[in-house]
Order: C-alpha cells, then sequence, then structure tokens
C-alpha cells in the first residue's frame, strides 16, 4: 500500500510518501516562508555583469537574484523568431487554390530585363531586428493574449497519406509533361532570415532599472540569493504552461508511441492563446481530453489574474505564487499507484478533497482525515525514519553502511562492507553491499533532498560485469526521481559521479544552523594543541618583555587539566629559565581555544 501523509503544525507542514511502511519521500516548509522556487515575479534589472554574463534582479526578496544570461537567452531568441515571422507573414500571399482550381498559365511574353532593386533579397536589417525587440519586450512585460483556437497544422504523416491518396486517383505524370512548353518558373525569393542571438546581443535588450518577467529555479542558498531564468513555466496537473515559448512537447517518461500519437492530437485540439506552449505531464498518460482543458483554462486563468495584477504593480512583485506544500505534494505526486491520502488536519484535509474532485473526480484515492491523538508520523510507524534521515551513517541490511558528508563542494557518500559476510566469496560480497549501498542512496537522495555534485566511493569490484551491474541498476532506481539527474560511468578508482538538481536547501541546512562554538567545522583543537600554543606564546613574551616579572595566563579548564597534569613540568622549566613568576587560571567563560596572557602588576594584556 502506498500512501500520502500529511502533518499540519503551528510552524511547519510534513509531508511524507510511505509504501508498505518505508519512508519513499518526505517534505518540509516552513510556515513563515513563502515557496519562491517556482513563483514568478516582475522584477527589476540593478545590474548587468559582463564579466559573469549575468544580470542581478530585484524580486524583492531581500538578495537580488541572480539571471544568468543564457537563462535569458533561449525565451528571447523564440520571442523574436515569434515576432519576426509574424512580421513576415504579413507580407506572405495568400495560398494558392488547389491544383484541379487552377487556371492553366498564360504564355508568356518577352520583356525587357529589368534592373533588379536592391531591396529585392530581403535580409536581416536593423529594423526588423528593432521590430522584433520591440515585440519581445512588450511580451516579457506581461501582455495578456486573446484566447484563440490554434489552426491545426498537418502531420507529416497525414501528408504522406494525402499523396499516396492523389497518387492512386490519377495516373503518375511528370512534372514536365503537365507543364506547357511556354511555362517559366518563377523563383521564390529567398525567405528572410530569422533572427539569431547570442550573449552579447543580452545587454542591448535589457537595460538597469527595466521591468522583466522571471521565474525563480533555485531558491537562496547560503550567502547567495536565488536564481531565475526568464523561461517561464507554470505546472499543472496534466500539464505544463510555458507563457513565452511556441515549444509543445509530451514527457520522455511517456514511452508508448501510440499513446505518445492521441496526446499530441489532444494538445493540438486545445484552445491555446498565440505564442504560448505546452508540455504533457506523465501523469497524462491515459487521461481524457476534457481534463486537459480544465486544466489548461485553471492555468491560463492563474496566469492572467497575475499579469493583470501586475500591469497595476510596480517590480518587485509576484505575478505567479508557486502554491503551498501541500497542494504541490498531491499536484506531483498523486499518482494512480498511491492508495489513499491522510490529513491530520481540518485544512489540509478540505484541500486533499478539494483537489482530487478538481483534478479527477473518478479517481479511487481515498482522503481520510485523522483523529486519533497519536501523532499521525508516529502512529504509522515513520517518526524514527525521519530522525534517521538526519543521520551521517546509514546501515544496511547485511552489515554494510554508507556514510554521508555534505560539503561546501559536493556531496561525498562512502560505501563500507562493515559486518557484511554474506557472500560466497570476497567478490560476491562485494557486488551485494554495493547494490544493496546503491539502492538506499537513490532513496537518500530524495529524502534528504540532496543536490549539486554527488560523488559515490564503492567498493572496489574488479570485475567489468559487476560494474555494469551496480550502475544499471542505479540508473533503474534513479529514474523514478523528479529531479534531473545525470549519471556518469564508474571511473578506474571506483567512483561514480553524478549531478542531481537542486532547487532548494538540503534538508540538513534547513533542520540545523553552524554550531556556534566550532564554527561549522564540527572540530575543535585538542588541548595538546592548545599547550603548544601557550608554550609558544609564553616564550615570546618572556623573551621580549623582560621588564615583566609576574604573568597569569587564562585558560579553558580542559586545557587547564592538561596543563596542570601532563605539561606542569615544562610550564615549571620555562618559568625558571626565564625568572619569571607564571600563574594559571582557569576561566570557564573562555572558548576552548582561546587564551589570555595578561601583566599581573596592571592587568594589561601582553
Amino acid at each position: 500500500m502506498k500512501q500520502i501523509l500529511i502533518n499540519s503544525e503551528e510552524l511547519q507542514t510534513r509531508v511524507a510518501v510511505v509504501k508498505d511502511g518505508i519512508l519513499q519521500d518526505f517534505f518540509m516548509e516552513r510556515t513563515d516562508r513563502d515557496s519562491l522556487v517556482g513563483s514568478i515575479y516582475k522584477a527589476k534589472i540593478k545590474n548587468l555583469e559582463p564579466s559573469l554574463q549575468a544580470a542581478f534582479v530585484d524580486i524583492g526578496s531581500g538578495k537580488n537574484a541572480f539571471l544568468h544570461y543564457w537563462d535569458m537567452l533561449p525565451a528571447t531568441q523564440e520571442m523574436l523568431e515569434g515576432s519576426h515571422e509574424e512580421a513576415e507573414g504579413e507580407s506572405k500571399r495568400p495560398p494558392a487554390a488547389p491544383q484541379s482550381e487552377q487556371r492553366p498559365p498564360k504564355p508568356v511574353e518577352k520583356r525587357p530585363a529589368r534592373k533588379k532593386p536592391e531591396t529585392t533579397t530581403p535580409t536581416h536589417s536593423a529594423t526588423t531586428r528593432e521590430t522584433g525587440k520591440t515585440s519581445f519586450l512588450k511580451r516579457v512585460f506581461g501582455k495578456i493574449l486573446p484566447l484563440v483556437k490554434p489552426a491545426e497544422e498537418e502531420t507529416p504523416a497525414k501528408s504522406e497519406e494525402a499523396g499516396r491518396e492523389s497518387n492512386t486517383e490519377a495516373p503518375a505524370q511528370s512534372t514536365e509533361s503537365r507543364r506547357p512548353a511556354n511555362y517559366r518558373q518563377r523563383k521564390r525569393p529567398p525567405r528572410q532570415p530569422k533572427p539569431t542571438l547570442t550573449v552579447e546581443d543580452i545587454p542591448e535588450l535589457f537595460k538597469v532599472d527595466q521591468e522583466v518577467l522571471v521565474q525563480v529555479t533555485k531558491g537562496p542558498i547560503g550567502t547567495k540569493g536565488a536564481r531565475v531564468t526568464t523561461n517561464l513555466s507554470i505546472p499543472g496537473r496534466y500539464l505544463v504552461l510555458l507563457p513565452n515559448s511556441t515549444h509543445s512537447g509530451i514527457s520522455r517518461r511517456v514511452e508508448e508511441r501510440e499513446e505518445r500519437d492521441r496526446l499530441r492530437q489532444i494538445i493540438r485540439g486545445l484552445e491555446l492563446p498565440p505564442n504560448m506552449g505546452l508540455i504533457c505531464r506523465t501523469v497524462g498518460a491515459g487521461t481524457k481530453q476534457e481534463h486537459f482543458q480544465r486544466d489548461l483554462d485553471m492555468l491560463l486563468d492563474s496566469w492572467n489574474k497575475g499579469l493583470e495584477m501586475a500591469s497595476k504593480q510596480r517590480a518587485p512583485f509576484c505575478v505567479y505564487q508557486e502554491p503551498d506544500l501541500t497542494e504541490r505534494t498531491l499536484r506531483d505526486c498523486l499518482t494512480e499507484d498511491i492508495d489513499e491520502v491522510i490529513a491530520d488536519s481540518e485544512e489540509a484535509y478540505k484541500c486533499a478533497t478539494s483537489l482530487l474532485m478538481r483534478y479527477n473526480r473518478q479517481s479511487k484515492v481515498k482522503v481520510r482525515l485523522y483523529q486519533n491523538p497519536t501523532p499521525i508520523f508516529v502512529k504509522f510507524g515513520i517518526s524514527q525514519q525521519i530522525e534517521n534521515i538526519s543521520n551521517r551513517k546509514v546501515n544496511l541490511p547485511s552489515g554494510g553502511y554508507i556514510c554521508i558528508d555534505e560539503t561546501e563542494a559536493l556531496i561525498a557518500i562512502d560505501v563500507n562492507t562493515g559486518k557484511n559476510r554474506s557472500g560466497k566469496d570476497h567478490p560476491e560480497t562485494i557486488l551485494t553491499t554495493n547494490l544493496e549501498a546503491v539502492k538506499e542512496i537513490a532513496r537518500q537522495l530524495r529524502l534528504r533532498n540532496i543536490g549539486g555534485l554527488v560523488v559515490l566511493d564503492l567498493i572496489d569490484m574488479r570485475s567489468r560485469k559487476d560494474q555494469q551491474t551496480v550502475f544499471k541498476t542505479f540508473k533503474d532506481l534513479v529514474a523514478e526521481d523528479r529531479a534531473r539527474i545525470k549519471l556518469y560511468p564508474i571511473s578506474p578508482l571506483g567512483l561514480l559521479e553524478m549531478t542531481r538538481q537542486r532547487e532548494n536547501e538540503s534538508l540538513e541546512s534547513t533542520l540545523y544552523d553552524d554550531c556556534p562554538y566550532c564554527k561549522g567545522r564540527g572540530l575543535v583543537k585538542s588541548t595538546t594543541s592548545m599547550s603548544v600554543e601557550i608554550q609558544r606564546s609564553l616564550n615570546e613574551i618572556l623573551a621580549r618583555k623582560k621588564n615583566v616579572l609576574r604573568l597569569v595566563v587564562s585558560v579553558h579548564p580542559k586545557v587547564m587539566e592538561r596543563l596542570r597534569s601532563d605539561d606542569r613540568k615544562v610550564m615549571d622549566a620555562m618559568a625558571e629559565e626565564f625568572g619569571r613568576q607564571i600563574t594559571f587560571r582557569a576561566d570557564p567563560t573562555l572558548h576552548i581555544e582561546e587564551f589570555k596572557i595578561l601583566d599581573q602588576e596592571n592587568n594589561r594584556k601582553l
């Protein structure tokens, strides 16, 4: 049985996806923080940095967001192409009549040759480029477009079938035999080239203090601000609306050709405004057309309402707010294999019921309100599993274990055999441990929301076949992950490198702050190291300050224990050598890595 459990509290909301009692996914969101990732803002460009090929924009979150030129280019290119094609289409002639209705061409009379004007061959002029820019800027500001049904495009397959049908009706006849003797073919002027953009063109299109629509793709992490893009997308239950793109497609995870063809026909039949695109999500497979149209209507309504409000507000302003955790999880995780949704609050229960009715009224998923006094996660036995997410060490079924270390540059995961002796021989034990490890690692990546560069230090396998088995197993496991993942083959050193899409901070970064004592290092200097530093400082002061006869050294109590026991003879010998009096005092207010050396006469720091 697969369930979605929703725990709503005053300060946070937690959602768990559980399969047969095993925690599969875990999400958490603080109630005092708005979800930035996925939200669309009317932002203001604060500055352009050509050296970074990026712009910094104000979205109203405190820190300026990072907008790379490459994240501006695809949408800009498509918009300029769309504007260019529209301008070009106005000068196009209407389509020719069918061949059966055309009259035979008249004889061509010889006329004196005329000099061709210089503007016969259209070129990509500055005027055309400016027209494209103007249209782009209007659209990037958020112009609401009328709702029209796009013209049906004839697929190549239909064209071929039509051609075959026409060939069977009349005998084949060469093109030359159908033309009159005095026929002269008219050369078509070359099509006007579409504008092609590079990152060097971005500063010409975008200026400081200009307002632009952007979407957050990665939330603030550490000292870095959010990352944004001008390539907008609004996800629904079955569709993803692309407001600034004419691209339409189907999720790659829908593999059956017949189903892809069916979905393609449904998308073409939807009432979509011009210059907008759609992507059919994986959950759309097997869904009826009316569900797609209802989903699209809600997306367009949300988008148009946001644009209407944004047109009356100055930047920064939120045009589209990504839903809260409960709605996002149900939208993205409510697949056919989910048996029931259980919520422990009235509000979450009503939200789940409403969304389920909106998505599919014939759904077999049950929604229940949990009213037991025992906490919902404790009742379903996943409370301890959630606590274990933060553990550095994760045990494997056969006695092995993995260690997960999160650093600034990458995530390192080490695999060890531990007490595993399950195999008949050493290679089999290694293979078993590695297979168990990659299965658990794929799960931990989702649970901990780990992103960025991840390096798996697998146990060395000499057999190439075993390496391929482990790699293929891991590849199949991470294919279920909603985040974008890229895997690289196992290296000769036994390392498996991968990248995982990072949208927000990891669960560890969300739950924990850096230790104020060790400053996030997880380590402090040993008492021996501190004793050596104190001796070095005393030697330097005693040699330099010959008029100071009595000194007071204040140290942490643990360091004091070291100085009184193991290093007492060393300190006495130093005082005797210089002929000075050295007094040591324990000060619990001092950090273990801190000490003070004072002149006892005037209490002045030396």
